[in-house]
């Protein structure tokens, strides 16, 4: 049970912070290219409360945790009117990548922290406390597969809409309608994860980078810590 809270007590905070600056960073990214539709609806702020989506960020993950199936969610998305946009079809690109790679930055900051702190511990002849470890990892593994899974190029993911306005114009037409479908292929994605558990749906598509770039991070954090050990 202590275990249990403790992990508790780590990850929830990992995921807060993970999700929040991933939405802000959207909010943020359309502000800077024209469009104030964020700001205008006290959507860019780090409090917590006002991304959290009663449906998407409580009653489906608490659900999934309960009947034991994958555990799938979503916070309250910013709004982006792309009419507003300087350049809406460069826009809504930038903005979609802004929230993965606002992720991306974190788990960068979360390495370079892990190994600062390290490298301290081992000039002061102790090691890293265990929940540190886990703490720091956690955060990183959370930033890096929240934003490669939201790279995904299927509707609602951000991966759609960069997707989207890579496509030649003829066909981004098409796959613009498409997005009105987001929650039905969002869904669709969760009953299919849920009903096949040993297919791998999610995993094999998504683990394999995300495992990749986790050792990346490692990477770095020892990299800061034999510096400043040495």
């Amino acid at each position: 049970m202590t275990e249990t809270l403790l992990l508790a007590a780590i990850l929830v905070p990992c995921l807060i912070v993970a999700i929040v600056f991933h939405e802000v960073a959207h909010g943020w990214m359309a502000l800077m290219l024209g469009d104030p539709t964020a700001k205008e609806q006290r959507r860019l702020s780090l409090n917590p409360i006002r991304h959290v989506d009663p449906i998407g960020t409580l009653l489906v993950p608490g659900a999934l945790a309960l009947f034991g199936g994958p555990i799938f969610g979503w916070a309250k998305p910013v709004p982006v009117n792309a009419r507003r946009l300087n350049n809406p079809r460069f826009g809504m690109m930038a903005v979609a990548a802004a929230g993965p790679g606002t992720n991306l930055v974190l788990a960068l900051i979360g390495a370079v922290l892990v190994g600062v702190f390290a490298g301290l511990a081992f000039d002061a002849g102790e090691a890293l406390p265990d929940w540190a470890v886990t703490a720091g990892g956690t955060f990183i593994l959370i930033n890096v597969f929240l934003a490669l899974f939201n790279l995904l190029p299927i509707p609602p993911f951000d991966g759609s809409h960069i997707l989207g306005g890579l496509l030649p114009r003829r066909y981004a037409r098409h796959w613009q309608k498409a997005q009105g479908l987001g929650m039905v292929f969002f869904i669709v994605l969760i009953a299919a994860t849920w009903a096949f558990p040993d297919s791998g749906i999610v995993e094999n598509v998504v683990l394999p980078p995300v495992m990749w770039a986790q050792q990346v991070f490692a990477g770095i954090a020892d990299a800061v810590a034999r510096g400043i050990a040495g």
